[in-house]
């Protein structure tokens, strides 16, 4: 993948929020085929080998203490793969420039800046992270939250249940949150209730964003909304106390969106990338999986097509007119 001067000029400012900017960019030895008599040039299916891995591990609310879990399975893999692997911590947008830009060979992603690095890098996901909290397994369930006292009730359509909002105030996790905006203001316009994410306040009296999903789900608590929007694993610690919980029920689910994953750049060869994959793999392993389970708390990572994984979080934001 080229970048231009520009491109790498215009990155810069995004790539402040790795940790320890200085990241080496990925080296490649090419083994030519040297003929003596002709001095031809290798061919292109000449195998390459990274001399150097780079993976970037986005900073998570419930994620602690994230760069020496990360350096933990910098050295796993360093093992595994024989050659030195950096490990880097910054956020989603920062992960997806240093991908860009080639200062970063792997990075864990969720699904919207997993799009966003296929577009600005072509890099793709080609494993996702499952957790005994996802109800899919390695997708998990956006929710719309209530008080337990809410006379809103769970109905036999998505469409009935979801009526009951007109005209209630309504708690979101943030613009760019999935399963806190983007699964359930999809949802909304599927069912005909609003025409995209722009005219949210014709169907409900009041919108507002807690930041996060706590905030979210404690404007419910508190009264301050009638209903809150936020990923089904937010209704436990660390985002809420179990005294809050107890106060909150589901009214509704929208199944499917796809859990976060790791994304290989394209600059990375085929050969090498399935070395990566395969390292990654033996996380699940009984001996390693400890290593899996501190970083974002996933106990398994498991293979899934790129396409297929992401074509949720794709429809979604076509529907609430967003881009990746």
């Amino acid at each position: 993948m080229s970048v231009s001067k520009k491109g790498l000029l215009a990155a810069r400012g995004a790539l402040v929020a790795l940790t320890g900017l200085m990241v080496s960019t990925t080296g490649c030895t090419e083994e030519t085929n040297t003929n003596s008599t002709n001095n031809q040039q290798a061919s292109p299916s000449v195998a390459q080998k990274l001399e150097t891995l780079t993976v970037v591990f986005p900073s998570r609310s419930d994620s602690t203490d994230l760069q020496n879990k990360a350096n933990a399975v910098g050295t796993f893999l360093s093992k595994e793969l024989g050659i030195p692997v950096q490990a880097k911590i910054g956020d989603d947008t920062a992960a997806v420039e240093a991908l860009k830009v080639n200062q970063a060979d792997v990075s864990f992603l969720s699904s919207r800046p997993a799009l966003k690095a296929e577009q600005l890098a072509n890099a793709k996901l080609y494993l996702a992270e499952v957790r005994p909290n996802y109800s899919g397994r390695y997708t998990y369930d956006s929710v719309f939250v209530v008080p337990n006292n809410s006379p809103l009730t769970t109905k036999d359509s998505a469409k009935v249940t979801l009526e009951q909002l007109r005209g209630k105030k309504m708690a979101f996790t943030s613009p760019t949150s999935g399963s806190g905006f983007i699964f359930p203001v999809s949802e909304l316009v599927k069912e005909g209730f609003v025409p995209d994410r722009d005219r949210l306040d014709g169907f409900f009296a009041q919108v507002t964003y807690g930041g996060n999903y706590g905030k979210a789900l404690q404007a419910v608590v508190r009264g301050q909304a009638d209903v809150a929007a936020v990923s089904e694993y937010a209704l436990n610690s660390p985002y809420i106390t179990a005294e809050e919980k107890s106060k909150l029920r589901v009214l509704h689910r929208i199944s499917g969106v796809p859990a976060h994953g790791i994304a290989i750049d394209d600059d990375v060869p085929d050969t090498e990338k399935q070395r990566i994959v395969n390292a990654l793999l033996k996380l699940n392993e009984s001996e390693n999986n400890q290593l899996l389970s501190n970083l974002y708390n996933s106990t398994e990572l498991v293979k899934v097509d790129h396409n297929s994984h992401l074509a949720p979080i794709r429809e979604a934001l076509q529907r609430v007119g967003i881009e990746p």
